[in-house]
């Protein structure tokens, strides 16, 4: 049995992966659950690790993998809601609960999708020669895409794994020739090279910042940079 806190975790992080690839940060999963601290978090997930529903994956930013779930749980039985906050409505978080078994999660081949066109590789690292032609399509839930044309890239690097981003993940980018700072944008470089990087403005000129200490955040004139997009969600495979 799992106390109602690990339950609330594990499922948060198994809706999340299961949506967008990618495990959530500690700071989504602290909020979620209604927590101060992101000690508490390492806490549960310690313990969701010993007890063998959990998987932490070496060498890998933010990757853990859910191992297995309590038989026959369904979403209608979490305290987890739809918008991600925490249901805190049954008392005490150190309370060992059962979860009351529910309807079961809509299968996957029911879930609306989209084809949308993969534009070739993006570096996540040391900017490439410009995006090439279509490559092929991929079909992405209808869910994870926003308004306008959306195209996908295969990630090439390693320098935005700590926004969730790995070397061979797949980008959706929603076609964008501008973005607010602190997004996540593929960006052209002087017409020539494209990368993926986060948009800092600073004054006349455009940062762009690597996810990863070891890549120096690179910083261009105004003119030089042009938005191509920007991200809206990812696809890994294992």
């Amino acid at each position: 049995m799992l106390t109602k806190k690990q339950l609330e975790l594990l499922t948060f992080i198994h809706d999340r992966v299961r949506e967008t690839g990618i495990a959530p940060s500690f700071d989504e999963m602290k909020d979620a659950l209604g927590l101060r601290s992101k000690s508490g978090i390492h806490r549960l997930i310690n313990a969701l690790v010993e007890r063998g529903f959990l998987k932490r994956m070496p060498h890998r930013a933010r990757a853990l993998e859910v191992v297995r779930l309590p038989e026959s749980l369904s979403p209608s039985s979490l305290g987890v809601r739809s918008n991600g906050a925490a249901d805190r409505s049954h008392g005490d978080s150190g309370r060992v609960i059962r979860p009351n078994f529910g309807s079961h999660p809509k299968p996957v081949d029911t879930i609306p999708s989209v084809a949308i066109p993969v534009m070739g590789r993006i570096a996540a690292g040391t900017p490439i020669e410009a995006l090439q032609e279509q490559m092929h399509e991929i079909s992405v839930p209808e869910s994870m895409l926003s308004r306008g044309e959306h195209y996908a890239l295969e990630v090439k690097g390693d320098s935005m794994i700590n926004a969730g981003i790995l070397d061979g993940d797949t980008v959706i980018i929603q076609e964008a020739d501008s973005a607010n700072t602190g997004e996540i944008v593929v960006a052209l470089v002087d017409n020539q090279e494209a990368t993926l990087k986060r948009l800092r403005r600073r004054g006349d000129s455009i940062a762009l910042e690597a996810a990863n200490p070891a890549y120096e955040t690179r910083l261009y004139g105004a003119d030089r940079v042009r938005i191509q997009g920007k991200l809206v969600g990812l696809i890994r495979r294992y």
